[in-house]
């Protein structure tokens, strides 16, 4: 008896069936790696950006970290991976000498890695290049490809060596500029401001002997870079519409206008002390009489003496309510509620999730800045986006500008260069 054969299915230009194409599951990426170097606002941006692909649940966290402790601070100048071998070498020399105390400090804990509650994370893991390539290649058959999202100076290098090694299992996205050899990623994602080294006032701030290695070295022009107009965040539509929701009985009733007053700390690139905070208690008492209520949060890097004056000042006003730290933190709720923001000019992140919400953002500091701050600020003024904080505004006075969309941009863009290679994000 003959075998029967059924005809194959014709398809256009004769293409193979899906389910019978050769690592046709493979196409898909339904995970992602994170490997991040413990600074919140670094971190968050990878996040943000797995948020807006839909792979935030579906991600492991890495961390580069640097040794601490003894001489270790003076030391954050050097390549993570030639910091920790010098610290290595230190501790192996000196650790039975009298100058233990001095190379390793009072904790003995080489390489911390701190577990990221905010983030949701049950573990973080300290970074390897080689266990993550191990595990992605060993997952490949089963999990597909995986992507990889770094952030930070200290995570430039773990980032190129899994795309050195494993070019046909990941793709690599670097977000903030790492200043030279762009084609070690598949996608470079940096703001504008980081461009500001090329122009012509830029130039004029930074001696020719330092220019080679001020970010970056080159134009924008090639199709590795994306660029944005701040920093990517995870406060999306859907975040906020979940905060609305979990801050509704909190928020809602308070009266409007409610004004929402961030305060970060001073920075390399935006200096300022106590004379700010003395304008900005100032300019809150003279637009008082037009806000219906206001809250105030500060932020890690806010100096003692800043938030100290702050509270003395406004700590018992009836209009006034200052966030004590403790959580939960209402600052998604903020973002959500605000009919308007001030903020101080010093913080990119915070600046970058205000804008995103299409409402009016006052700044104040913004003369303080230097660098590519200013840039940074100078191109939100152009946008519309946010306006000086004079102490003179009629805060109930509403205007509005075109949201920062800066990671659904991003997002856009990933899927479009993943779909030139066949890959899709599922």
């Amino acid at each position: 008896m003959q075998p029967i054969r059924l005809p194959e299915p014709e398809l256009p230009g004769g293409a193979t069936p899906e389910i019978f194409a050769a690592g046709s599951s493979a196409a898909v990426v339904r995970r992602a790696v994170v490997i991040g170097n413990g600074c919140a606002g670094a971190e968050s941006q990878c996040l943000g950006l797995l948020c807006a692909l839909g792979l935030a649940n579906r991600l492991t966290l890495y961390r580069a970290t640097r040794p601490t402790g003894g001489i270790n601070k003076w030391l954050n100048f050097l390549p993570i991976s030639f910091h920790k071998l010098v610290d290595q070498f230190l501790r192996q020399v000196f650790s039975d000498t009298r100058f233990a105390a001095v190379v390793q400090g009072k904790k003995l804990a080489q390489y911390p890695v701190h577990n990221s509650q905010s983030f949701g994370l049950s573990s973080v893991l300290e970074a390897d290049s080689q266990r993550i390539v191990t595990m992605v290649r060993g997952t490949f058959e089963k999990d597909g490809p995986a992507l990889v999202v770094a952030c930070g100076r200290d995570t430039i290098s773990y980032a190129s060596s899994i795309r050195r090694l494993a070019p046909d299992n990941v793709f690599v996205i670097q977000i903030q500029h790492p200043r030279f050899c762009l084609d070690r990623f598949d996608l470079v994602v940096t703001p504008c401001h980081d461009y500001y080294a090329l122009t012509a006032k830029g130039q004029q701030e930074v001696p020719r002997l330092l220019r080679r290695w001020i970010t970056p070295q080159e134009p924008p022009g090639s199709n590795v870079v994306f660029l944005t107009a701040g920093a990517l965040h995870q406060a999306d539509s859907a975040a906020l519409r979940f905060a609305a929701t979990d801050w509704h009985a909190e928020l809602a009733p308070l009266p409007k206008p409610l004004v929402v007053v961030n305060i970060g700390g001073p920075t390399r690139n935006c200096k300022y002390d106590l004379d700010l905070a003395k304008q900005l208690v100032n300019s809150l008492h003279n637009v008082l009489k037009t806000c219906g209520s206001v809250r105030i949060s500060f932020s890690r890097r806010t100096p003692r003496k800043v938030s100290n004056l702050i509270l003395k000042e406004f700590s018992t006003h009836l209009k006034i309510y200052i966030w004590d730290g403790e959580e939960p933190n209402p600052h998604l709720g903020h973002l959500a509620w605000a009919d308007a923001f001030i903020i101080t000019a010093d913080s990119i992140s915070m600046l970058s999730e205000a804008c995103s919400t299409g409402k009016p953002v006052y700044v104040i500091g913004t003369e303080q800045c230097r660098w590519k701050f200013s840039d940074f600020h100078n191109r939100l003024h152009e946008r519309g986006a946010v306006r000086p904080f004079t102490g003179l505004e009629d805060m109930s006075h509403s205007w509005s500008y075109p949201p920062l969309n800066d990671a659904v941009d991003v997002a856009a863009r990933v899927r479009e260069v993943l779909a030139k290679r066949g890959w899709t994000v599922g």
